[in-house]
C-alpha cells in the first residue's frame, strides 16, 4: 500500500469536492459513489452505513488509520463520487 499516494489521491478529491465525508453525510446520500473507504476502528453507526452500501454493490475498503491518511482527525468513513480518481486509490490501497 503506497499511502503517501493514497493521501494524495484524497486530498485531490477532497479539494475537488469529490468527498462524502463522516456518516450522518453518507447515510442520507443517494448519488452515485463509487468507493467507500471504512476506518477498521469505526463504530456500529459508521459499519452500519458500510453494509448498506455494499448491498448496493459499491465497493468498500477497510483501511487501518483512515484520519490520517486523510488529514481529518473525526474521519472513520467517507465516499468518493469520481470514479478515476477512485480506481486509483483502490490500486493503491489493495497492492
Amino acid at each position: 500500500m503506497d499511502r503517501i499516494k493514497v493521501k494524495g489521491y484524497i486530498n485531490i478529491a477532497h479539494k475537488a469536492g469529490y468527498l462524502v465525508i463522516g456518516s450522518d453525510k453518507l447515510d442520507g446520500y443517494n448519488q452515485k459513489l463509487y468507493l467507500v473507504l471504512l476506518d477498521k476502528s469505526a463504530g456500529k453507526s459508521s459499519q452500519k452505513v458500510a453494509n448498506r452500501f455494499k448491498e448496493s454493490e459499491i465497493e468498500v475498503l477497510y483501511v487501518e488509520n483512515l484520519p490520517e491518511i486523510c488529514d481529518i482527525k473525526t474521519c472513520k468513513i467517507l465516499g468518493i463520487k469520481n470514479k478515476d480518481l477512485s480506481v486509483n486509490i483502490k490500486n493503491n490501497l489493495v497492492d
